[in-house]
């Protein structure tokens, strides 16, 4: 293991020490959450790492030459800085501010979304495509001071997507914003360039998916972050998104206070609904899904189901699905998408019987 030292920063505030890879939080208000189940910094290093299995991540490694291409090298080459938090390692004995690591541009954005072979004939320079994790090709773009987070996807995926976007909005759910670019869609950075700090999930359970017991840990910080997890499964269980985990969701803390303002806007649904195709079960009374898990997990949980019967979500029409279909321009079976969900919101409400 390297012999890390140094000093984990918050902009220019110093929130912990670290002495040979172990860590000692100092101020707990704006320190990482991460430090809160862990005094190793190897781990929280590695959490940062963009995911070695994309083919663009090999090609980003070789267009930066960078010899040493383990995860914690990977990282600390860009100080550990990433776009989506105002955290970052700053060597011993360094004098280096938040100013010097922060990302202001980003010329390998072509090669991390799109293979572009013209990265090649760049000099190298500081991404934030090295910190920019989950296992899509995607990319850091800033437009008028913005940064946008551009992903590939198929035409069922980019559908997805967009679509539950647009819906959970239509719903009153909070939303992460995304709209189509040419071939590839783009969600606008909701930390605000650094006025929140984004949090995963994995801070505070590690990676454990049970609904339940992510409820609780949520319900003990703030019954309200609770409801925007209750929202946030039924979304998922409507639109059948079967891969919500604990890297693609958390909390938003005030980057300056440390406080914990609300769970992060819903996104990441391109797994989810058409993503794999259309299910011969479109009328989901099969649906394990539904049943096994999110009836499951409010059946055993009496506060989390106490919480959901006394959520006011409006009900799924015909006319606020087609709404959303209206401002998609891709074409998909939008029948099929129509019944699907609709159907998932009846067999929820069939199978929660037992709340009213």
């Amino acid at each position: 293991m390297k012999e890390i030292n140094g000093k984990i920063m918050s902009r220019d505030f110093i929130v912990a020490n670290v002495k040979d890879g172990e860590v000692t939080v100092i101020n707990k208000n704006l320190a990482p959450l991460y430090f809160l189940k862990s005094n190793r910094v190897e781990g929280w290093l590695k959490s940062r790492a963009i995911d070695e299995h994309r083919t663009h991540s090999r090609l980003l490694k070789k267009a930066l030459r960078l010899q040493n291409k383990d995860d914690i090298s990977i990282v600390l080459s860009v100080n550990a800085a990433t776009i989506t938090d105002t955290y970052w390692f700053c060597p011993e004995n360094s004098n280096l501010k938040w100013c010097d690591v922060q990302f202001k541009e980003n010329y390998f954005a072509h090669l991390a979304l799109k293979g572009s072979f013209d990265a090649f004939n760049l000099e190298p320079s500081k991404t934030p495509e090295l910190t920019n994790i989950g296992s899509y090709e995607k990319c850091w773009l800033q437009e008028n001071n913005k940064w946008w987070l551009y992903k590939t996807g198929s035409t069922n995926e980019l559908f997805s997507e967009l679509f539950i976007s647009k819906f959970g909005e239509k719903l009153g759910f909070d939303m992460a914003y995304y709209e189509l670019s040419d071939e590839f869609i783009r969600s606008l950075d909701f930390t605000n360039n650094g006025h929140y700090n984004l949090e995963p999930m994995s801070s505070l359970i590690g990676d454990n998916e049970d609904y339940s017991d992510n409820f609780d840990v949520l319900y003990s910080i703030s019954p309200t972050l609770a409801e925007s997890y209750l929202k946030m499964i039924y979304l998922d269980t409507v639109c059948k998104n079967v891969d919500r985990h604990t890297e693609n969701y958390g909390v938003l803390r005030n980057s300056l206070t440390g406080e914990i303002i609300k769970l992060t806007p819903n996104f990441d649904n391109n797994i989810a609904l058409i993503s794999r195709g259309y299910s011969e079960d479109i009328k989901r009374e099969k649906d394990g899904f539904i049943k096994n898990f999110f009836v499951v997990f409010l059946k055993n949980n009496i506060v989390a189901a106490d919480m959901f019967k006394k959520l006011d979500i409006p009900k799924i029409t015909s006319e606020l699905v087609e709404e959303c279909f209206n401002e998609i321009p891709i074409n998909v079976d939008t029948e099929y998408v129509k019944n699907f969900v609709i159907n998932g919101q009846n067999q929820i409400d069939k199978q929660l019987d037992f709340l009213n």
